[in-house]
C-alpha cells in the first residue's frame, strides 16, 4: 500500500489543480466573459417561478433534500461510511475509503477557492434557507452530495454484485439531481450555479476513482479483496513450485547507445543517473548529443541509425519525440523513450514510467516493438511524421497559446488556462475523405486524428486507439454552447470510471455522439480541408497555420523498447482484429445537438 500511495497522491494533485482550473476557469466566465451574453432573465425566471408556486409539500420535501446535503449531514455521513469500509471486520476495504472521503474533500477544497475568486450574488427571492457569506457559484450542496452519495453509487455498480446493486445505485444516483432542483426551488442558487455543483462533484469522483478504482474486480462482501486473494494464490504457487529459480541471462556488453536529450529538461543529476543505468544494461558506449532550436533531435538520432547504433534513447517531451521518431522512421533503430516533458502522452499511452530513471530502466528490461507513426502534411507543412496526435482548430489554438512560463510553473495545467480563452472561438467548415472514399462535410471546433488516444490524467480522447493497429483515429468535436461542452466533457469522463475500460473486442462499432458533439472515424488516410487558415499541432507543438490537414499512418515504422509485461500485452492483442476494423466512420444516430 506505501509503494502505491506516492504515486497515488501525485496523480490525484496533479489532477485536482486541472479541477480547480476549471472550475475557477467557468465561474470566471459565466461571471466575468459570459455575464452579457448569457439569457440572465431566464435564469431570474426560473426562481421567481419556483418562489411564485411553493407548497407546504413542496416546501418540506425539498427541505428534508436540502439537509441531507449540508455540511453536517455530509461530513457524518462521510465518517460513518468510511468506518464502515475500514472497521467492520468483513469490510477492510481501504481503496474504497480514501476514494470516497476523498472524493468529498476534494470537492470540498475546490469549492472554497472557487468561492474565493468567484462572485456571484444570490437569486433575488426569498430564500427558505440561511444564506451563507459565500458567492452563489458553485453550489456546495449539490456539489457535496455528489460527491457523497454519488460515489456511494459507484462503489455499489462497481464493488458489489447481484441485480439490486442496480436499485441501489439509481437511487443513489438520484440524490444529487434532486437536491439541485431542492436548492433552485428554496431560492439559493441559480441553474447554473447547481449545474456547477454537479460537474464539481463530479470532477472530483473521476479524479478518485481513475485513481484509485480503476481496472479492479468487483467486491463480494465476505469475500477476500482481490488483491488479497491474488497474493495468497501467488504464495501457494511459490511454496508449491519446486523447481529452481533461473539465473538471469547475461546482458551484451559494449553496446552503443545515442542519447539524444533536451538540455533544458535534463540535469546534470538526471543524465548522471541515466548514464549508469546505460551502463548497468549493457550499453557502455555512450554518445550524447543535446537538441537545438534549429535540430529538435530528428537530425542526430538519423545519424546515429546510420551509424548502426544499436540504441537511441529520447530524452525530452513529445515534440522532442516526434523530432527523433522522424530520424528513426523506418530504420529499424529501436528508440527507448525517456519522459522528461509537460505532457509525455505518448510514455502514457506506451504504459511507461514517468519518472525518467524508471522508464528508460524498465524500457531496457523489455523488448523493441513496432509502433505506427503518422505522417501530416499539407498547405505550408512539409510532411512531418508524428507519433501521439495531428490536430486543427480549438487544441491547436490552446497549444499555441498556452504561456511558456506557465506551463514551466503549472504543467499541463497552463493548457487548461489557455483553452479557457479559446471556448468561443468559431465553428470551423470541414471537407474529410476517408481513405479516398466519399467526401463528408461537418462543421467543428476541433478536429484530431490520433495514433493514441488518452490525454494527460487518462481522459481517453479517442477511446479505440492503439498504437499498433496500422490505422488512425479521428475526432471531430463541435459543442453548441455551455451545455454542449458539459456534455462532451461528460461523455469522455464518464469512460474514466471504474468498470468502463474495454478490450478492442468489446468495443462498440459506432460513431458516438454526446448531445451531438463528438463524432469518430477511423482510416488509414485522412484528408481535412477546414475551410480557411486554422491553428494546426502535432504532438502538442504548434506547426504553421493552413487551410488542410493530411495524415498518412506507416503502420509498425517505428520501433520502441517497452517493459517485457507491456510487449507481451502487444502480442496477446495482434489476433484481436483491432487493425481489421472498418475504415468508414463508426455510424450511430447522433443525439441533440445542445444550444
Amino acid at each position: 500500500m506505501l509503494k502505491e500511495s506516492g504515486p497515488a497522491a501525485r496523480r490525484i494533485g496533479v489532477l485536482l489543480l486541472g479541477q480547480a482550473a476549471l472550475m475557477v476557469g467557468l465561474g470566471l466566465l459565466l461571471t466575468l466573459v459570459m455575464a452579457h451574453h448569457l439569457p440572465v432573465s431566464a435564469e431570474d425566471n426560473v426562481n421567481r417561478f419556483l418562489a411564485a408556486h411553493r407548497t407546504p409539500t413542496g416546501n418540506t420535501v425539498t427541505s428534508w433534500f436540502s439537509t441531507i446535503a449540508n455540511t453536517p449531514a455530509v461530513v457524518t455521513g462521510t465518517a460513518v461510511c468510511i468506518a464502515a469500509l475500514l472497521l467492520l471486520p468483513r469490510l477492510p476495504r481501504w481503496r474504497e475509503a480514501v476514494f470516497l472521503g476523498g472524493a468529498v474533500a476534494v470537492q470540498s477544497a475546490v469549492f472554497l477557492l472557487v468561492t474565493l475568486c468567484v462572485e456571484r450574488p444570490r437569486p433575488e427571492v426569498h430564500h427558505l434557507d440561511g444564506a451563507p457569506p459565500t458567492s452563489s457559484f458553485p453550489s456546495g450542496h449539490t456539489g457535496a452530495s455528489t460527491a457523497l452519495y454519488g460515489g456511494l453509487a459507484v462503489l455499489a455498480l462497481s464493488r458489489l454484485r447481484g441485480p439490486w446493486r442496480y436499485v441501489a445505485a439509481a437511487v443513489l444516483f438520484l440524490v444529487p439531481p434532486a437536491v439541485a432542483v431542492s436548492r433552485l426551488y428554496r431560492g439559493m442558487h441559480h441553474p447554473t450555479d447547481v449545474l456547477g455543483g454537479l460537474v464539481n462533484g463530479t470532477c472530483a469522483l473521476l479524479v478518485m476513482g481513475r485513481t484509485l478504482l480503476a481496472r479492479r474486480s468487483p467486491w463480494v462482501p465476505g469475500r477476500p479483496a482481490p488483491a488479497a486473494a491474488s497474493a495468497s494464490a501467488a504464495a501457494s504457487t511459490a511454496s508449491a513450485s519446486t523447481a529452481p529459480v533461473a539465473a538471469p541471462r547475461p546482458r551484451a556488453a559494449g553496446l552503443r547507445a545515442a542519447v539524444v536529450h533536451n538540455p533544458t529538461v535534463t540535469s546534470d543529476d538526471l543524465r548522471a543517473r541515466l548514464r549508469a543505468v546505460l551502463d548497468r544494461h549493457g550499453y557502455t558506449d555512450q554518445a550524447w548529443t543535446e537538441t537545438t532550436v534549429d535540430d529538435p533531435g530528428g537530425g542526430p538520432a538519423a545519424a546515429a541509425a546510420a551509424s548502426g547504433a544499436d540504441l537511441v534513447v529520447v530524452c525530452g517531451g513529445d515534440g522532442t519525440v516526434m523530432a527523433c521518431a522522424g530520424g528513426l522512421c523506418g530504420t529499424g533503430t529501436p528508440m527507448a523513450v525517456v519522459p522528461c516533458g509537460t505532457g509525455n502522452l505518448l510514455a502514457r499511452n506506451l504504459g511507461l514510467p514517468l519518472d525518467p530513471v524508471a522508464a528508460l530502466d524498465d524500457a531496457l528490461g523489455g523488448e523493441p516493438a513496432p509502433v505506427d507513426l503518422g505522417v501530416a502534411s499539407g498547405d505550408g507543412l512539409e510532411p512531418t511524421c508524428f507519433t501521439v496526435m495531428a490536430g486543427a482548430g480549438f487544441d491547436a489554438a490552446m497549444v499555441r497559446d498556452a504561456s511558456d512560463r506557465l506551463k514551466a510553473r503549472l504543467g499541463w495545467v497552463a493548457y487548461l488556462l489557455s483553452a479557457a480563452r479559446h471556448l468561443r472561438d468559431p465553428r470551423m467548415r470541414i471537407t474529410l475523405r476517408l481513405d479516398g472514399g466519399p467526401v463528408l462535410h461537418r462543421r467543428a471546433r476541433m478536429a484530431v486524428v490520433g495514433n493514441v488516444g488518452s490525454l494527460q490524467g487518462g481522459l481517453p480522447l479517442l477511446p479505440d486507439a492503439r498504437h499498433d493497429s496500422g490505422r488512425m483515429d479521428v475526432l471531430l468535436l463541435d459543442p453548441r454552447g455551455p451545455a454542449g461542452w458539459i456534455a462532451a466533457a461528460g461523455h469522455l469522463g464518464a469512460r474514466m470510471l471504474p468498470g468502463r475500460d474495454r478490450t478492442p473486442e468489446q468495443a462498440a462499432p459506432t460513431r458516438r455522439a454526446a448531445r451531438g458533439a463528438l463524432e469518430y472515424f477511423t482510416a488509414a488516410r485522412v484528408e481535412l480541408d477546414l475551410g480557411g487558415p486554422q491553428p494546426r499541432e502535432l504532438d502538442g507543438d504548434a506547426v504553421a497555420d493552413g487551410r488542410t490537414l493530411v495524415v498518412e499512418v506507416r503502420p509498425g515504422a517505428l520501433l520502441v523498447r517497452l517493459p517485457a509485461d507491456r510487449a507481451a500485452g502487444r502480442d496477446r492483442a495482434a489476433g484481436s482484429g483491432t487493425a481489421d476494423r472498418a475504415p468508414a466512420a463508426r455510424e450511430a444516430g447522433p443525439l441533440t445537438a445542445g444550444t
